[in-house]
Order: C-alpha cells, then sequence, then structure tokens
C-alpha cells in the first residue's frame, strides 16, 4: 500500500456523513510499514466499537467506517479476511452500512475480521513447509493475495449495494 494521509483517509470514506468524516481518530500515520500492508485498518481510541478500513479499490482509495456488534460469536471464529487457521488473536463479528439509498435506509452488512484488523500480519506470516518442495514465499504471496481479494470483494459489495 502506498503511504495516504489524513486528509485523503478522511475524504476516502464510502459510508459515512461528513460529520462522522471529521471525527473519526486517525492512527499515528508516521509509525506504520506502509509497505507491509494491503490495507489500513485500525480501532478508534475513542470508541471502542467502531473500527476503520481503507484500502486501493479500483484505483481510488475506499475508507469503510465498520461497528462491532455487541454479542461475542458463539464459537472460535475465523476470519473471512486473511483466513488464518491458527487464529493467533479475537476475530469478531463487525457491521457496516451500505452506501446509497439502501444505506440510508439501514441496511447493513457484517463480516468476521481479526478484531484489531491483524490480517495484514497474519497473511504475511511464514507458512509451514508441507512437503519436501513446497515453495514457502509462493505460498505466503497466495496467502497475501488471497487477503487483499477477500478485502476488496467486501468494500465492492459496500460500494456496489451488493
Amino acid at each position: 500500500m502506498r503511504p495516504i494521509d489524513d486528509a485523503r483517509i478522511r475524504a476516502s470514506f464510502l459510508n459515512a456523513s461528513q460529520r462522522e468524516r471529521a471525527q473519526l481518530t486517525l492512527p499515528d500515520l508516521d509509525l506504520i510499514d506502509w509497505e507491509k500492508r494491503e490495507f489500513l485498518g485500525w480501532r478508534d481510541a475513542k470508541f471502542d466499537n467502531l473500527g476503520y478500513v481503507v484500502l486501493e479499490l479500483d484505483g481510488e482509495l475506499a475508507g469503510l467506517i465498520l461497528r462491532q456488534f455487541s454479542r461475542a460469536p458463539n464459537a472460535r471464529a475465523q476470519c473471512s479476511w486473511c483466513n488464518d487457521i491458527e487464529l493467533p488473536n479475537e476475530v469478531v463479528l463487525f457491521n457496516t452500512k451500505r452506501t446509497g439509498d439502501a444505506g440510508r435506509k439501514g441496511d447493513t452488512v457484517g463480516t468476521l475480521v481479526c478484531a484489531n484488523f491483524e490480517c495484514n500480519k497474519n497473511a504475511r506470516k511464514q507458512p509451514r513447509e508441507a512437503y519436501l518442495g513446497f515453495d514457502v514465499e509462493a505460498a505466503r504471496q497466495r496467502r497475501i493475495d488471497t487477503m487483499r481479494e477477500n478485502v476488496e470483494r467486501f468494500a465492492r459489495g459496500i460500494r456496489d449495494g451488493r
């Protein structure tokens, strides 16, 4: 991911009002290793049920406000973005409103995601060698590519109303 500034981040949100954009709490952008990110995800420091995701989608920045569902899943859940089977962190259900008329009517979409958006780190973990001659680096790159595709698919669905 290429570095982005706070003005571009605030302007990128697809499902947020002007007031919500102005009030969101940004992470310290100077501490982010942009080369190890497929998307920028963070939790709001003031409102612990809010999360934010910004990614490049079809050449444009796309941001989403996510709200954590108040009840925890009944069983240990797997993240639908990074698909990490080792479950190194908590996975929670986030809801986000759709864009356009559907969002104004209250339509939302939910997804199970790493609680603190650790997906970038999880996808980059070195996989175990499955067999003699297993290409570990190619497998790691496939995990990164799949995670990016999963996040993009989710964001497109919100943007396009699917």
